[in-house]
């Protein structure tokens, strides 16, 4: 097959597997369209301001306030802006492991594939958890215990269930949920104008900031906005609709983060210890009632579900791109007939099932390290591809020439530095532990495909990424 990145082009042999073509035909498939990718990202990164309490408990409100205007700056729009140069020059379900591989070679593209995989179904193993955290209160005997782990088990089949009937259904889905999920907080910052006072917005207490849960507790709540390349096979016109998706979507996230951080500190006297996961539930009810609380409740557990889906949409077709690759056994390659990567689907739901013993703060730690990583070797492929093919046609690209490229990554690695140095020994010995495994695992499926246990075959329909 000949293809070329754009002047510049290698030619490689491929042969067509019964894989690639069986039914069904990709082009019967409904893509993506722009409202459902939006709320999609919003989902993938944030799905409220369901968990950002801990800010304001680690460091008060005016550094929680500013946490959430400032880091966006810093780290997400440059993430989110590399995701749309390089998701729309390589428009394919492997996403970012496509980039690195192109960049860095295939090695190194299975060593981000596994980090982020991982990180994924980390992260994915929390949403059960805190669904039914919200629902505990109300039927106590899901608390735990035997009833609590056959919750666990029902809650995450039904929702895996939802990813294998389509991309499609996932994706209005995650609009359903995401308005009802942030119509309370409208509700309650209308209802708490005659409460705001300004001043509480500037208290502030250097002293006692616990740095370390203040930036994990920031970085966990504005990253993840790369997992949407993971779909981009998916999305129809992505080189014009996945950067004005991304666009719309940093915007619905930071307003959904900062206004109810507003009207929760401004609107009540601030105790910072009362501020932990769950309390905008207590916010609503001293400002609107027990009806508002209730509704903040239901909003926060049905947005876990939200959180859930979407992740698992990008996890499952992220394994399907690294097959279509050639880097993972061709059965991953295989979709369902709702042309949904089943194998991904079911490997991401028993992972989320293994991993569901781990404790919220384990959680958010070590799933940020795994991604920090992974988010360094992104910043290298970037800026290599940059400065190899400064030419490429790029169907959307970041107005800045290569040090511009350079200089955009330098404060995101800097706090990426500063995050992994705050990890504790367990998560630093966890977090490592996992990336061992993956440099052990690749050469391991080398080894079996050159003594032909596993097939693997690489889709012909797919341009060469290898040029140099």
């Amino acid at each position: 097959m000949s293809t070329n990145i754009g002047e510049e082009h290698v030619t490689t042999t491929t042969t067509t597997p019964e894989e690639f073509s069986s039914v069904p035909k990709l082009e019967n498939l409904k893509k993506v369209s722009i409202i459902p990718l939006i709320f999609l990202i919003f989902y993938e990164v944030s799905g409220g301001p369901f968990g950002v309490e801990d800010t304001v408990r680690a460091a008060g409100p005016l550094l929680s306030l500013v946490g959430f205007l400032v880091f966006p700056l810093i780290w997400s729009v440059p993430e989110a802006l590399i995701t749309a140069e390089m998701g729309t020059m390589f428009p394919e379900n492997g996403g970012y492991v496509v980039w690195v591989s192109s960049a860095l070679g295939p090695f190194w593209g299975f060593q981000l594939g596994w980090m982020k995989w991982l990180s994924g179904v980390i992260d994915n193993a929390l949403y059960p958890v805190l669904f039914l955290d919200y629902l505990k209160s109300a039927i106590p005997v899901i608390g735990n215990g035997f009833p609590r782990i056959i919750a666990v088990l029902v809650l995450t089949l039904a929702l895996t269930y939802m990813n294998y009937r389509g991309l499609t259904i996932v994706g209005w889905a995650a609009i359903l949920l995401g308005i009802f999920s942030l119509l309370p907080f409208v509700v309650m910052g209308l209802i708490s104008i005659p409460r705001i006072k300004p001043k509480r917005w500037v208290i502030m207490d250097l002293k006692s900031v616990n740095w370390g849960l203040y930036l994990n507790t920031l970085f966990w709540n504005l990253n993840y906005w790369d997992s949407v390349s993971t779909l981009a096979g998916e999305v129809n016109n992505p080189g014009k609709t996945l950067p004005k998706a991304l666009f719309y979507a940093v915007i619905l996230v930071v307003l959904g983060y900062f206004l109810p951080l507003l009207v929760g500190t401004g609107a009540i006297e601030v105790n910072r210890e009362l501020w932990s996961d769950g309390y905008f539930s207590e916010v609503g009810r001293v400002i609107g009632g027990v009806w508002l609380r209730t509704w903040v409740q239901v909003s926060s557990a049905l947005s876990n579900m939200g959180m859930f889906v979407a992740e698992m949409s990008s996890d499952s077709f992220q394994l399907l791109g690294m097959a279509e690759r050639g880097m993972l056994p061709a059965f991953f390659a295989k979709r369902s007939r709702y042309g949904t990567p089943l194998i991904g689907i079911l490997f991401s739901a028993s992972g989320v099932i293994l991993l569901s013993w781990l404790s919220f703060q384990e959680i958010v730690a070590a799933e940020n390290f795994l991604y920090c990583f992974g988010m360094l070797m992104e910043f290298v492929a970037f800026v290599k591809l940059r400065m190899k093919f400064p030419n490429v046609s790029r169907p959307y690209k970041i107005p800045v020439g290569k040090i511009g490229a350079v200089l955009m990554c330098l404060v995101p690695t800097l706090l990426i530095f500063v995050v992994l140095a705050l990890a504790t020994l367990k998560v630093f010995v966890i977090s490592i532990s996992a990336v061992i495994m993956g440099l052990l695992l690749q050469p391991c499926l080398k080894y079996m495909e050159k003594k032909r246990w596993l097939r693997f075959s690489v889709n012909p329909d797919l341009p060469d990424i290898y040029a140099s």
